[in-house]
């Protein structure tokens, strides 16, 4: 799992079948200490309650379709949670 930041939604105007009703998100991907790492990335919501600066947690590859109602749909990307807190602990 990996951790991100929603910053914007997007609209797909076509869809492929099983994929009707899944929202799009655009999520920045976070280090540890919650700072942008890489280039943001387009997720299906899998909790279909994630919506803009909520910190999320998210999976790639074959999980990603796993989380959404229809499994094995073509998604990179899908939001399986949404992050209450995060603790750093040091050695």
């Amino acid at each position: 799992m990996k951790l991100g930041r929603v910053i914007g939604t997007v609209v797909a105007t076509t869809q492929v079948e099983g994929l009707e009703g899944v929202k799009f998100l655009l999520v920045q991907p976070l280090d540890k200490t919650r700072k942008p790492s890489g280039q943001a990335i387009v997720a299906a919501d899998g909790v279909a309650m994630a919506g803009p600066d909520d910190l999320v947690y998210y999976v790639s590859s074959r999980e990603a379709s796993l989380a959404l109602p229809n499994t094995f749909v073509p998604v990179d990307d899908a939001i399986v949670g949404l992050v209450d807190a995060v603790e750093l602990t040091t050695p």
